[in-house]
């Protein structure tokens, strides 16, 4: 159940993500890789306070990235049509 809260929680994190990079559509490659980093440090955070574990962590982390990048490329596409 841990997981699935910790997962939720990164999506709204990886939504957050989303509108930062919306409003910051001019900015250099740099500072988007720097955005990234920070709410990837903040998923990671929000994942070892819940979880406790630096494997679970991970892997938590690691899918709800996959499933944001996943839904982004599958909205994107359609999205052209």
């Amino acid at each position: 159940m841990k997981n699935y809260v910790v997962f939720l929680f990164q999506l709204m994190v990886w939504s957050g993500y989303t509108l930062a990079e919306w409003l910051s559509q001019h900015d250099r490659l740099l500072f988007k890789v720097i955005m990234f980093i920070v709410f990837l440090n903040v998923a990671v955070f929000i994942g070892k306070k819940v979880l406790n574990s630096n494997l679970k962590t991970f892997l938590v982390t690691l899918i709800s990235l996959t499933t944001y990048s996943v839904i982004q490329l599958v909205l994107r596409t359609f999205g052209q049509l």
